[in-house]
């Protein structure tokens, strides 16, 4: 049992060699013409330009918070932080440099079909997906194995946590710059060109294209990669954080009888997903059909062997873990509230594929509404997304009540009664508790084989873009376009895993913050919910407010740099001559439109990110139970407007696409016109501002347990 973070960190570093052995596989394909290349590294050298920058940014961010844990905490919990931000950075530069590299080779295939392009995008996509999850698992474990199990720190745990919360400050920021980003270059090119000039999409007239490609990697592959690298870190720490601080309150040591098993019991789960994602890799192979849903087989068959491999491994951790203990009175409890979650995580993401394929009613309902103008395919792009959201937060209701009864019907009562002498923790909440904790783990435990076929959709977009760019052959367009098709749908789904997943490794870290405020003040102060107090009513709207303002400071974050970008792709289109004619020889300035996005998303992240850690930090120095409120109003609500917001974006591009594909009228059509301001008003919903909920959601919880013995003791002046 003592050696399953071992296992862990090797299948971590095992990751990390298959996703070494994908980069290799990649690179060894045929990158195409010269006009390709050089359209490949322009748009690599573009992200690696911002990435640097905005890395430079974030690291004086890192060096403060790093210096505050330092002063409140300890420095070993300094340490982990900058540790699991060093790490998250390094995976979304990784994935970005190969997605970059990706792009070409994948437009180079599709000139053979489907059935050489899909498994290149698809392996560019499962480098970045298997050093996320490669560097979080070993990372984590690491951190986990010196400070836990070598040096026996004080505060241990606390230390391990804050590894999350260096995660999260990356993620943060990452998907919030990144966002804003791609989404001020793709609004420009959108309007300007397919409105305004009537030019397809990635013409190589249109300045802001570069940008835009540039931008897919930068927020759709890099700042998605440091998400699903926090998300996935994060479910780990939730149940550790919670057995850990739980069992030290009712038995005053973090290896009480019984602790042990529930510490590693989501190593072992981890370990299981990591298996069972390297080897569902291997399942993935291209059909010679460009028809979406044979294509959406091929890509999703590794994501469905993986899932069903992790489900037989986690029966079979949960039986060797817990059935020689009598404090475990029906361990297949346990493997319920993990399978639970992996299924309605994979439910979770179903639901964002049926409001956001084309393949169903409600994008072609969207689709349908263009013939009467923008205004009513705006409506029905916002109706579609508020209605997904009822069958979301249902199903993750049942994935909560699942694993809440799994965890309390696998925990022996009266055994953990006898043991403990339970007057602090009340052990069927904890056992609940625990299960829902787990559950977010068993959404993420394919997290390998998840993200990479998330991190394929923007390969396959760039894919589509030089071969417009390129000018190559409109049925290499065809082969690309119905790639991207997909990877929009991949994409909401992915969002789905990690929202849903997010909502629950709250609720845990909520639990352990309540924990650990009992702790610090030794046993003197306890959290309350009571909203008949005036502090935590005050809290739940304070908390219900936040993800609407981080949302409307994204968005607007967003029109203004789209502002900036339309005005510049105008003034060319203007004043460079033969330019909107296509006469040879004659090219935009794309570096000036790189430039502009990247020095507006630099300056707009600012304050929308800083919020996140500095509200939880002022409201838990002034009253903790405000802060209680607070969290549960952010993730309620948070929750909501995430799943909203996705699946309303990814609705509308879908619905543009359908179009593109010939219905309504197709490309250039005033249907067309009108579905590409739906698109314009999705693309911050979907790439900016709903991905950045599930982080923010988790960073504000993720603090306050960091920071709650600081809260306890008080400011230090």
């Amino acid at each position: 049992m003592e050696a399953i973070p071992y296992f862990a960190l090797g299948s971590g570093v095992l990751a990390l060699i298959l996703a070494a052995f994908y980069y290799f596989d990649v690179k060894k394909a045929s990158p195409g013409d010269e006009r390709m290349q050089y359209l490949m590294n322009e748009i690599q050298s573009g992200a690696k330009a911002f990435l640097k920058q905005e890395y430079m940014w974030v690291s004086a961010f890192v060096v403060v918070l790093a210096i505050l844990i330092a002063s409140f905490i300890e420095a070993n919990a300094a340490y982990s932080y900058v540790l699991g931000a060093v790490l998250s950075a390094l995976a979304g530069y990784v994935g970005m440099i190969v997605a970059t590299m990706a792009n070409a080779r994948t437009t180079e295939a599709a000139k053979e079909g489907p059935a050489k392009a899909l498994p290149v995008a698809f392996r560019g996509g499962a480098v970045m997906g298997f050093s996320v999850a490669g560097l979080a698992l070993s990372g984590l474990m690491l951190t986990y194995i010196l400070f836990v199990m070598v040096l026996e720190v004080d505060n241990a745990f606390e230390v391990v946590t804050a590894f999350g919360l260096g995660a999260s400050s990356i993620a943060l920021f990452s998907r919030v710059g990144g966002g804003i980003f791609t989404k001020a270059a793709d609004v420009g090119a959108d309007l300007v060109g397919k409105v305004e000039a009537g030019i397809p999409e990635d013409d190589p007239r249109n300045p802001a294209t570069i940008a835009d490609n540039v931008g897919d990697n930068v927020g759709d592959v890099a700042g998605m990669g440091a998400d699903l690298f926090e998300s996935y870190s994060g479910s780990i720490i939730a149940p550790v954080a919670l057995t850990a601080f739980s069992m030290s309150l009712v038995a005053g040591q973090s290896d009480a009888a019984g602790a042990l098993p529930l510490l590693v019991f989501p190593m072992a789960i981890a370990f299981i997903g990591m298996i069972a994602s390297i080897i569902g890799s291997f399942f993935v192979r291209g059909g010679n059909s460009t028809e979406s849903k044979a294509l959406s087989r091929a890509l999703h068959m590794g994501t469905n062997v993986a899932m069903a491999l992790t489900i037989v491994g986690t029966i079979g951790a949960a039986l060797w873990l817990f059935d020689d203990s009598e404090l475990f009175e029906n361990p297949i409890g346990l493997a319920v509230a993990v399978i639970g979650g992996l299924i309605i995580g994979w439910a979770l993401g179903k639901t964002a594929e049926y409001y956001t394929s084309d393949h169903f009613k409600p994008v072609k309902s969207i689709a349908s509404e263009t013939q009467t103008g923008a205004a009513t395919t705006v409506l029905k792009g916002i109706s579609v997304g508020m209605i997904s959201v009822a069958g979301s937060v249902l199903l993750l209701c049942a994935g909560i009540a699942i694993a809440y009864w799994g965890g309390s019907y696998a925990i022996n009562e009266q055994a953990f009664s006898d043991a403990f002498g339970v007057d602090i923790l009340n052990i069927e909440t904890f056992g609940g508790i625990y299960g829902i904790a787990v559950a977010a783990i068993g959404m993420l435990a394919t997290t390998g084989v998840v993200v990479s076929v998330d991190a394929y959709g923007p390969i396959a977009d760039n894919a589509g873009g030089i071969a417009e760019m390129a000018e190559l052959d409109p049925e290499v367009r065809e082969v690309t376009d119905a790639l991207d098709s997909l990877g929009n749908t991949t994409a909401a789904i992915a969002k789905g895993f990690a929202v849903g997943s997010a909502a629950l490794t709250a609720l845990a870290l909520f639990k352990s913050f309540e924990f650990a405020v009992l702790q610090a003040s030794g046993g003197e102060i306890a959290l309350s919910l009571d909203i008949g107090q005036v502090e935590v009513f005050i809290g739940l709207f304070l908390g219900a407010m936040l993800p609407f303002l981080f949302a409307a400071l994204t968005i607007d974050a967003v029109g203004r740099a789209a502002g900036k970008m339309i005005e510049e792709v105008r003034r060319q289109f203007r004043e460079i001559p033969g330019l909107r004619e296509g006469k040879e020889g004659v090219l935009p300035d794309s570096a000036r439109c790189v430039a502009i996005s990247t020095q507006a998303s630099l300056k707009e992240m600012i304050i929308p990110g800083a919020l996140a850690i500095l509200v939880p930090l002022i409201i838990g120095f002034i009253n903790i139970n405000a802060l209680g409120g607070f969290l549960a109003g952010s993730l309620v609500s948070g929750f909501a407007l995430a799943i909203f917001m996705a699946n309303a974006g990814g609705a509308w591009d879908n619905a543009k696409k359908y179009i593109e594909s010939g219905a309504h009228g197709g490309k250039g059509s005033e249907q067309h016109k009108a579905a590409v301001v739906g698109d314009t008003i999705g693309d911050p919903f979907k790439d900016t501002s709903g991905p950045a909920m599930n982080i923010l959601i988790k960073v504000m919880t993720i603090v306050s347990l960091v920071f709650a013995s600081a809260f306890v003791e008080g400011l230090p002046f």
